[in-house]
């Protein structure tokens, strides 16, 4: 999208994001109308362009479009309630859970409007700049209708109809990431107590080497979808050991292992009911 083609685009909620959001709409040539409870906050996207709405009853009547990025979904129909929504398509991108996306799509088609839930996968500095993405599910009409102009924030990617498939899979992704910290904390503290140069081991140990795990997590994907949870590679059993051994370890460096037992549990779990031989993606059965 550009200047030749402009929408007229809402944004409600000018926190970092919202505002990153959009600032992205008016560099892309966007006509973007802004509404925060605290006016403030919107002077710097005024000076570039934006039209200010003093309520949001105003910012939802200037645009087909409205982008809504709060602090949790309550404040979405708090402030969304004092607006007519009738023939508005409502982009939802605040954080939240896929139950509460699907409650809220049933309100604002109760109330006659569109609707998209939204999953920012990127940092505010991230926005409108290559390699941030945002999932989209709910209405493909509005998303197909809309997808140049969200274009202009991140890559946007539609997931399905269902409205709490974004927030589902957004969280999933912050579930890889979570664990991803979590083994690099753990290691960070292992070297550390051995004195050896952090930096070195996560730059030339700790990075190559996880970047090689990561290429094999489709097999792993694989193998989950087919129920064959064979391997020819390290076992459940060769697995339950190390895991022993590292814990032991941990204990006898003086630090804790309180990230890494969670893992150690499930595996020990799946092993002690004969599974021993099967690789680590039938893990995921204990999940189930």
């Amino acid at each position: 999208m550009n200047a030749e083609m402009p929408e007229n685009i809402s944004v409600l909620g000018l926190g970092l994001m919202g505002s990153a959001l959009a600032g992205g709409l008016l560099a892309a040539g966007h006509r973007v109308t802004v509404w925060n409870r605290t006016p403030a906050k919107a002077e710097p996207l005024v000076a570039k362009g934006a039209t200010l709405a003093d309520t949001p009853a105003r910012a939802v009547e200037a645009s087909p479009l409205v982008i809504v990025c709060l602090l949790d979904y309550p404040s979405v129909e708090e402030v969304l309630g004092q607006a007519s929504l009738e023939g508005r398509v409502i982009a939802n991108l605040t954080t939240g859970r896929p139950a509460e996306a699907r409650e809220t799509a049933s309100w604002v088609a109760g109330r006659g409007g569109d609707y998209l839930d939204g999953g920012i996968m990127a940092v505010p500095q991230m926005i409108a700049q290559p390699g941030a993405l945002i999932l989209y599910s709910g209405s493909q009409r509005a998303f197909d209708r809309y997808q140049p102009a969200l274009a202009a924030m991140a890559e946007p990617r539609f997931t399905g109809d269902d409205p709490g498939m974004a927030p589902l899979l957004d969280l999933a992704m912050l579930t890889g990431m979570y664990g991803q910290i979590a083994g690099l904390l753990e290691a960070a503290a292992l070297v550390t107590s051995a004195k050896f140069p952090l930096g070195e081991f996560v730059e030339s140990l700790l990075v190559p080497w996880l970047n090689a795990m990561a290429a094999q997590q489709p097999a792993w994907a694989a193998k989950m979808e087919s129920g064959d949870h064979s391997t020819e590679v390290s076992n459940l059993e060769v697995n339950r050991a190390g895991l022993e051994n590292l814990v032991r370890t941990f204990r006898e460096q003086g630090v804790k292992p309180d990230l890494l037992l969670p893992m150690k549990t499930i595996v020990d779990q799946r092993t002690a009911r004969g599974l021993g031989h099967e690789g680590l993606s039938g893990l995921i059965e204990e999940l189930l």
